[in-house]
């Protein structure tokens, strides 16, 4: 196993942060025509696909310990500042729909760690890792489809995005990868997605200002406060300028008073500021970790009579051999 952290001795120790929700709307997806039920009978294929990611994340990262959030599906606080949020995705299949309100008791009794914050997502659990990691001189790998938690990669923080393929073609996303999939610096990715928006949280970007115009304007002005800035003081003579001296240097047409027009348009620094707002995760929730405390929920290695007698109740016995080796059996180099 290769990881993306040092873990010689005495380097950090590392959190695996789950997008669970994430994982369980792709994995349904894509295994509802096994209709794997449980020993009870009731639907398992997305909380066993789900499961199987994860232990290969385990055996991939070698974490110390893991977290998984969820989302309130009761109450959401954006949803309640934006009603029409989300509102463009299909109605859920019930199937899925009992399997997220199942993995919560399916981790907590295996003894991993969960949070669900109240009227908040997976996303905020996910943001709120990232800076306990940084907080606490721990690495942390998040683990999600989600683009969202690019926001919180930096040089500490990674996140493992799965897409089509499985775990194995998930590409691990650093600072450097980031820049060069959007031509961004880590520090600025929550800037420009919500100049591009979001169609899959009905949020609309800034008129005009696409993926392509975004990454330049903030590589030349650094920051939307300095954009904003200029905007307000020198009618946005430095950002034109700046973005003009950008053109000439690599050949394309002059956008720079046309950049200017759009953001200084009347509502255009609203929608900015509301996609910041809506998209800016929560970092300060209470994650419950007490790593230094032995038996803490998320702690690895876990009990292997526990974790046989959870898992077997998926009535896969692969998985259950798999599960008991990789979360009960593992020898930590340290």
């Amino acid at each position: 196993m290769t990881s993306p952290f040092p873990r010689a001795l005495g380097e950090p120790r590392l959190l695996l942060a789950v997008d669970a929700p994430s994982l369980l709307h792709r994995n349904h997806h894509a295994r509802a025509e096994s209709d794997l039920r449980d020993r009870s009978g009731r639907p398992a294929w997305a909380l066993h696909g789900m499961l199987r990611q994860i232990l290969e994340a385990i055996e991939r990262f070698d974490p110390d310990a893991v977290i998984f959030g969820l989302d309130d599906r009761t109450a959401s606080v954006r949803a309640q500042a934006y009603p029409a949020y989300k509102a463009g995705r299909a109605v859920k299949d019930a199937a899925l729909v009992d399997q997220l309100d199942r993995a919560g008791a399916l981790l907590d009794a295996l003894g991993l760690a969960t949070l669900t914050p109240a009227g908040l997502e997976a996303d905020d659990v996910s943001a709120s890792a990232a800076t306990w990691a940084g907080r606490n001189g721990w690495n942390c790998v998040i683990v999600t489809s989600d683009r969202d938690s690019f926001a919180h990669i930096s040089d500490h923080t990674k996140v493992l995005r799965l897409i089509d393929g499985g775990m194995g073609n998930a590409p691990l996303l650093n600072p450097d990868r980031l820049h060069t999939l959007y031509g961004v610096a880590a520090r600025q990715y929550l800037e420009f997605a919500a100049l591009r928006g979001d169609a899959s949280d009905n949020l609309p970007g800034v008129a005009g200002i696409g993926a392509k115009t975004a990454p330049v304007l903030l590589a030349q002005m650094g920051s939307m406060a300095a954009v904003w800035a200029d905007i307000d003081h020198c009618e946005g003579r430095h950002v034109a300028a700046a973005l003009d001296s950008w053109s000439t240097e690599t050949g394309v047409r002059r956008v720079g008073a046309a950049v200017v027009r759009r953001l200084a348009a009347p509502g255009a620094r609203e929608r900015y500021e509301f996609n910041l707002a809506m998209m800016a995760g929560r970092d300060d929730l209470d994650l419950g970790l007490t790593p230094d405390v032995p038996g803490t929920p998320g702690l690895l290695p876990l009990d292997a009579d526990r974790v046989s007698r959870v898992v077997g109740h998926l009535n896969v016995g692969a998985t259950t051999s798999l599960a008991v080796r990789v979360l009960s059996e593992r020898i930590l180099a340290r």
